[in-house]
């Protein structure tokens, strides 16, 4: 799921602004949970995700930076051991609407810009 999120914002980053302010930033939220899924509808019937998951992985994108990838804590305990290609910067403590106090990570950029 990092991979694509990389990939996501890699492909944002190649669109311009309409406005000429530079290339576009999207943020990404990330949590790890269960879900339920099923077709909600009757007549325009959709595939979707519920669930205190989705809704925690909405709250870490809205609450995140643009251009940054933003995952909850539950997120970065599964990948962190895993993956130590992936470096993390800790938010701390965040107020989270409807959630609570909760501690976040972002990823860290895997191409900081040069500095000379």
């Amino acid at each position: 799921m990092l991979r694509f999120a990389l990939a996501m914002q890699q492909a944002a980053g190649q669109v311009q602004m309409p406005t000429g302010t530079g290339p576009v930033r999207i943020r990404v939220g990330i949590h790890s949970g269960p879900v339920t899924s099923g077709i909600i509808g009757k007549i325009r019937k959709r595939y979707c995700l519920v669930g205190n998951t989705v809704n925690t992985a909405s709250r870490m994108e809205s609450c995140g930076l643009p251009g940054r990838i933003h995952v909850s804590s539950s997120t970065h305990q599964l990948v962190a051991g895993s993956h130590p290609e992936f470096v993390w910067e800790c938010r701390g403590p965040l107020d989270i609407k409807g959630l609570g106090s909760m501690v976040t990570y972002l990823l860290a950029d895997p191409n900081p810009p040069c500095s000379m």
